[in-house]
């Protein structure tokens, strides 16, 4: 719980100071035109701009533990209630990105696993390959000016809460989806695939074998579980970047998630509001971190018997 603690601590004393890095005066972006130097003089006091770094810091780590996140200093709202806002809506496409990505990457890898140089493997390596070489934001415009242009199935951009309309709010998940699950379904069928590979040549899965029992048994309950440590690893680290670093794609679709919030706060230089986000994005990292952790002994009760 210390090492927890203290590396939140880390992350928001390094964010802290890279704010301070970033060229410019925020109070510039709040005066309005033909301001006065008394306003200025009046905003940096309001604001503790007049105070050192140190003492900022403290006072903003203070309301902090007080669970006031501040308020925004260009919208003058809570940042606690934008982030309420627009966390969910960054957290659906994290979760259905994954779901999506390993919906496809277990079956595929399991059989790519099963039949090395097989038709599905070889259509999966080629596929793989076109992945990587494209980056995430490519493939966005790519499907916008595929379905959304040409084809017109679907919503090039624009969000459509659930609860209004449910269908409409289908289609505008669906190509912010896939461009974000697709790199990473490349990532979790190599990784599986590898794995799968060395654990079907083990003595256990070979015993199997020798006794009959059927390959999909074999596949799913003796190799698949012990294959998947470095997959459950992985998906801790994924979900919590897509959480809080889908910044293009939420910007190419103008989806008002995370991601295209703190891109509009860094350039307002709305620093306490980065701050906010920053912070979340490292808290959720090693809450999945620890979930991952967690999770090994039901992999494989051997971890267990290892750790009494």
């Amino acid at each position: 719980m210390a090492r927890f603690v203290l590396l939140l601590v880390m992350v928001s004393v390094a964010t802290f100071l890279l704010l301070e890095l970033i060229p410019g005066d925020p109070v510039d972006g709040l005066l309005p035109e033909g301001a006065t130097d008394e306003m200025r003089q009046q905003l940096i006091q309001l604001y503790g701009f007049d105070q050192s770094l140190v003492t900022r810091y403290v006072s903003w780590l203070g309301d902090l533990l007080h669970g006031d996140l501040g308020t925004s200093w260009q919208t003058r709202i809570p940042v606690a209630t934008t982030i309420a806002e627009r966390a969910p809506v960054s957290l659906e496409l994290a979760v259905l990105a994954m779901a999506v990505a390993l919906a496809v990457a277990i079956p595929v890898g399991i059989y790519s696993a099963y039949r090395p140089g097989g038709i599905i493997d070889r259509i999966a390596t080629f596929i793989a390959s076109a992945t990587l070489a494209t980056p995430a934001f490519v493939l966005a415009i790519v499907l916008v000016w595929v379905f959304g242009v040409q084809l017109g199935w679907l919503p090039i951009v624009g969000w459509v809460p659930f609860s209004e309309d449910p269908f409409q709010h289908l289609r505008a998940v669906i190509l912010p989806v896939v461009s974000l699950a697709a790199g990473e379904c490349v990532l979790f069928i190599r990784l599986l695939k590898g794995d799968m590979m060395a654990t079907l040549q083990q003595d256990h899965v070979l015993s199997a074998r020798a006794r009959g029992l059927p390959t999909w048994r074999i596949l799913v309950r003796h190799a698949l579980r012990q294959s998947s440590f470095s997959l459950v690893t992985v998906s801790g680290v994924v979900i919590g970047r897509l959480i809080g670093g889908a910044v293009i794609v939420e910007m190419i679709f103008s989806i008002p998630g995370l991601g295209s919030l703190v891109v509009i706060a860094i350039n307002n230089r709305d620093f306490i509001t980065v701050q906010a986000i920053v912070l979340l994005s490292a808290l959720i990292y090693l809450v999945l971190n620890s979930l991952v952790d967690l999770a090994y002994p039901l992999l494989d009760p051997r971890v267990r018997r290892a750790t009494t």
